[in-house]
Order: C-alpha cells, then sequence, then structure tokens
C-alpha cells in the first residue's frame, strides 16, 4: 500500500513525526493515517489522547479496523476542542433533544389532522350543523336529500385515527 503522507524517493514525514519533531520511520504507524497535507489531524488527535495512546490504539487494532478507528478519534478529539467537558455526548445529546421536539411536533400535526378528519366525517354524516339535523328538515325534503356514501374500511380509517388521535392528546 502506497503511504500518502510520503513522497517518493525522499522521505516525507507524516503529520504525527513532524510535530513531534522526530523522524518518520518507513513502518510509522501514523503515516498512512495521518499524512503531512493534514497536519491539523494529528494536532487534536494528540491534544486530547496524546501521541503515545495513539500508537498504542493503532497497534492493538488489526490494519483493516485502523482507519475506522482514527476517523473516530479525530471525530472525538475534534468534539472535546470546542466542548471539552461534553465532547461528542453534548452534540448527540443535542441532536436527541431536537429529535424529541421534532416528535412532539409531528405528534400534534398528526393529532391536528385526526381531529380536522373526524370534524369533516362528522359534517359529511349529518351530524355537523343544526340546519342539516332531522328535526329541522321537513318530511319532504327528507326523500330528497342524499346522503353520502362511504365505505365500512374508510369509517374504520376514521374511527381508528381517531382512537389514535385522543391516546395522542392524552399523553
Amino acid at each position: 500500500m502506497k503511504e500518502s503522507g510520503r513522497k517518493q524517493g525522499a522521505a516525507s514525514p507524516c503529520a504525527a513525526c513532524k510535530l513531534l519533531r522526530r523522524r518518520c520511520a518507513q513502518d510509522c504507524v501514523f503515516a498512512p493515517y495521518f499524512p503531512a497535507d493534514e497536519p491539523h489531524k494529528f494536532a487534536s488527535v494528540h491534544k486530547v489522547f496524546g501521541a503515545s495512546n495513539v500508537n498504542k490504539m493503532l497497534q492493538e487494532l488489526p490494519e483493516h479496523q485502523r482507519g475506522d478507528a482514527v476517523s473516530s478519534m479525530v471525530y472525538e478529539a475534534n468534539a472535546r476542542v470546542r466542548d471539552p467537558v461534553y465532547g461528542c455526548v453534548g452534540a448527540i445529546s443535542s441532536l436527541q433533544q431536537q429529535i424529541d421536539h421534532l416528535q412532539s411536533q409531528l405528534a400534534i400535526a398528526q393529532a391536528e389532522v385526526v381531529h380536522m378528519r373526524m370534524r369533516q366525517f362528522s359534517s359529511i354524516s349529518g351530524g355537523g350543523t343544526a340546519g342539516n339535523s332531522p328535526e329541522n328538515v321537513s318530511p319532504s325534503s327528507r326523500h330528497t336529500q342524499t346522503q353520502p356514501t362511504m365505505s365500512l374500511f374508510t369509517m374504520d380509517m376514521v374511527v381508528d385515527q381517531a382512537n389514535i388521535g385522543e391516546s395522542l392528546w392524552s399523553c
């Protein structure tokens, strides 16, 4: 595998060796993951974890997992630099609060939709206004009025949605 932190021929030190002011060996564990053109990556990781700990972690992992481990360390280190107390847990907590808020807004919107459909259903079925009630309709016009037909499936859906809406409002 070609190491991305080195030029061919002359050994250009990787970002880690450059920051640590040491000679970058051919088998440097940092070189494939901390190229010379990205010094900020290793600087933040070094500041949070320390070079010795990063070296130990990378040495203990199989090579196919090291890239993911470095990505995780860089993410955590950057989060720790931004928020020294909570790090990435603070970001996760903030995102979880946003999810909770959006879920409650969604539940309210869904309940409003159910409420509006129930109102629409009751007005269609004749129970909505006093002007359309059977007592206010003349006997001769009762036979000429047409009732909207709804399938049992549609009515079941409305009832199910009403039950969902009631459970959302009771929370």
